[in-house]
């Protein structure tokens, strides 16, 4: 994490609970973390593209959500990376569950009819995104459900209706981990779901695709173990950005990196999840290379026999 000591700019002081090693306001007054910002585009334009071509293939709305999720993170984090406000924050990390849940829908239910919708998994990972939300915006040291915008009715219902669920959660787990350990625990939690049904799916119904498979799996590790050397040596890094030419220090912002890799690595998870969904539907799909360069899915209109 960055030091306490930073430059203060157009949004004012920090009031995250978190507040990352690039130096604040550095490359702009307006943007707190210019780096950490402008690289989620990767995380916003390619999604976006996905879902606008998922719903003209006329797939599943499951597989635009899932674009339209991870544009949703992209967005979040360049709100909370320009700003360093808590409310930003939580539009940062609330979207990493949502989306992640809907990425776990569409894993566990590749190989049902199509247009099939299972309840039953809908309302566990609703109730788990509830959960972690509740908790999460009643634990923090400025309570979204307290604040001056958020009607006394609904916080009176959201205060009967988690009484005994998130205040418990609050008291027993919560406040026995340094934030943010709850979030980023129930962040793995998802992601280990999603690892171990792609790869049981590679690896006994569908070995052809373990190159995508791997690839995505690879190119989010290597995001996670870059977000930890950033972590962990962060005086250090900040020490040899101060003598390198601003250009070349860029290359050593590794929250940024982490950005570009996990976007990468989840991206390619939706191309996964989305080809074996429509080979078993026993479409056609096909990796291609927009521009030569970016991965999208092309699906075939007509299905094989």
């Amino acid at each position: 994490m960055a030091p306490a000591a930073d430059r203060l700019g157009y949004w004012g002081r920090p009031t995250s609970t978190l507040d990352w090693c690039e130096e604040n306001y550095v490359v702009s007054f307006y943007i707190a973390e210019f780096w950490n910002t402008v690289s989620n585009l990767i995380m916003i334009l390619p999604p976006i593209y996905g879902a606008l071509q998922t719903f003209k293939d006329g797939l599943e709305v499951r597989y635009v959500c899932s674009f339209l999720g991870l544009a949703a993170v992209g967005i979040g984090s360049w709100c909370f990376h320009m700003t360093l406000q808590y409310e930003m924050q939580l539009l940062d990390e609330l979207p990493m569950i949502y989306c992640c849940c809907v990425f776990v829908y569409c894993i566990y239910e590749c190989f049902k009819q199509e247009h099939a919708i299972n309840y039953f998994p809908i309302a566990l990972l609703l109730f788990f995104s509830i959960i972690v939300s509740v908790v999460r915006m009643t634990s923090s040291p400025f309570p979204i459900l307290s604040l001056p915008y958020v009607p006394q009715d609904i916080q009176a219902f959201i205060a009967i209706c988690t009484e005994k669920q998130a205040v418990a959660l609050h008291y027993k787990v919560y406040l026995q981990w340094k934030e943010p350990v709850f979030h980023q625990v129930m962040y793995g939690v998802l992601v280990a779901c999603l690892v171990f049904r792609a790869v049981f799916i590679v690896t006994w119904v569908y070995p052809w695709l373990r190159a995508l498979c791997y690839t995505s799996l690879s190119v989010f590790l290597l995001g996670f173990v870059l977000w930890n050397i950033d972590n962990i040596f962060c005086d250090s890094l900040r020490a040899t950005r101060q003598r390198l030419p601003p250009v070349v220090g860029a290359v050593t912002q590794l929250h940024a990196w982490w950005h570009i890799l996990t976007g990468l690595g989840s991206y390619l998870h939706i191309l996964l999840s989305l080809q074996i969904r429509s080979t078993y539907l026993k479409y056609r799909p096909k990796v291609k290379f927009l521009c030569g360069v970016w991965p999208v899915l092309h699906i075939e209109s007509q299905k094989t026999s």
